[in-house]
């Protein structure tokens, strides 16, 4: 499920799954999708 989130004043969409924040809804909404619920490995 993606939820919206103020910060920097500005909303975010976050994947409650693996915590990934999008500024666009549609992108959030895809990567829901295909969200395997880990982190993103690229975050170290």
């Amino acid at each position: 499920m993606v939820v919206t989130t103020e910060r920097d004043e500005m909303t975010w969409y976050k994947c409650e799954a693996c915590g990934l924040m999008f500024d666009d809804q549609s992108d959030a909404r895809q990567h829901e999708e295909n969200c395997d619920a880990e982190e993103p490995s690229y975050i170290q």
